[in-house]
């Protein structure tokens, strides 16, 4: 196995010293003594602290997702919708500093590395969704309401003691976002209702080759405009 370079283990033993003591236990004295670096290592490779904490909390959510990776998706992607929320409230009962650090922040304008990755993996599970014809909204809406839902539910968690923590929250509000964005099961037949129909295809037309690029997107706008209405 090659060595680590300077930056992996400055990160490293960040994500590690933030998930034994927090985000006070990450100064720049500590990680330098963990990752035996001087400081101008950190600044010269993340710029600043808030840098290397934004790399730091990438790093802590990739880990615990390739910990999870053997779930594969399956023919119900409203039931994966679903896992995909546990697992999201998982991680943040599991590693509540790392979780913190990538969600509590909020900055008008500012997504970190980590809310990105995350973003990313539940926009593709309510394109699939809407893709299978099950979508009651639009993907930006869908996703915007599991998003800050999930959050805000997980956050409240965190900040309660755990023997006082009620996880059954968790599954009403899960079901509750589940029962606004999403139809009953699928059936061979056709979405039911105009909406339905339009997300569904918005969410396919870039299959659509036989169209031109400015055709697929004058339908796309046709196509979100149904879908906002």
């Amino acid at each position: 196995m090659p060595a680590k370079t300077t930056r992996e283990r400055i990160i490293e033993a960040t994500a590690k010293l933030l998930s034994e003591g927090g985000r006070d236990a990450a100064s720049t004295r500590a990680v330098c003594a963990a990752a035996d670096v001087q400081a101008p290592a950190i600044y010269r490779l993340f710029g600043d602290m808030a840098g290397l904490l934004d790399a730091a909390g990438s790093f802590g959510l990739t880990s615990y997702l390739a910990e999870k990776s053997a779930i594969k998706e399956s023919d119900d992607p409203v039931e994966d919708l679903r896992t995909g929320w546990d697992l999201h409230v998982g991680f943040g009962l599991a590693q509540p500093w790392f979780y913190t650090l990538i969600f509590g922040d909020a900055r008008p304008g500012h997504e970190s590395t980590a809310v990105k990755q995350a973003a990313a993996v539940l926009a593709h599970r309510v394109k699939r969704v809407a893709q299978a014809g099950r979508l009651r909204v639009s993907e930006e809406r869908a996703a915007q309401l599991v998003h800050s839902t999930g959050k805000g539910i997980t956050l409240t968690l965190i900040a309660t003691l755990p023997e006082k923590r009620d996880l059954s929250l968790s599954t009403m509000a899960r079901e509750s976002v589940l029962a606004t964005i999403t139809d009953g099961a699928a059936t061979e037949a056709a979405p039911a209702g105009l909406l339905n129909a339009a997300v569904s295809l918005q969410a396919s037309l870039d299959e659509a080759t036989v169209l031109t690029a400015a055709e697929r997107s004058l339908l796309d706008e046709w196509l979100g405009r149904i879908s906002r209405s």
